[in-house]
């Protein structure tokens, strides 16, 4: 009978902790007034912010917006998800892009909602939240 062959030892687990750059802290006003920024310089229509601080538990903010076209909603999502990139905030999810009537950033803190104008019309966002109503 052959000789059982020695056990290696054990390898031992070793905790690898990764140095990265600290993760940006914002107050949530700068990241408003990114947004803010971004749809403007894109042009887009009937800007509203609704402060949901306390009312959702899902952001802090929404902002509301239309583009004219499906394409203009389509290209002030796309600027906005780089710009808030480039700002440090990471990428963001874009939903509904492809059809370009409702496009949702999610940006943490702010959700953004942009609409071609008879599809905001129809979902009223406003409404639902009672902005401007007594």
């Amino acid at each position: 009978m052959a000789p059982k062959p020695a056990k290696k030892p054990a390898k031992k687990l070793v905790n690898i902790v990764s140095k990265t750059a600290p993760v940006k802290k914002v107050a949530p006003s700068d990241l408003l007034d990114r947004i803010l920024t971004s749809l403007d310089d894109d042009k887009a229509e009937n800007i509203v912010t609704i402060n949901l601080e306390g009312r959702s538990s899902l952001c802090d903010a929404a902002v509301i917006a239309s583009g004219r076209s499906s394409r203009h909603v389509g290209a002030m999502a796309d600027h906005l998800a780089r710009k808030l990139k480039e700002g440090g905030y990471g990428t963001r999810p874009i939903s509904g892009q492809g059809q370009g009537d409702w496009v949702l950033v999610d940006a943490g803190d702010v959700i953004v909602h942009l609409f071609r104008p008879e599809v905001r019309d129809y979902y009223d966002l406003e409404g639902m939240w009672s902005v401007g109503r007594s």
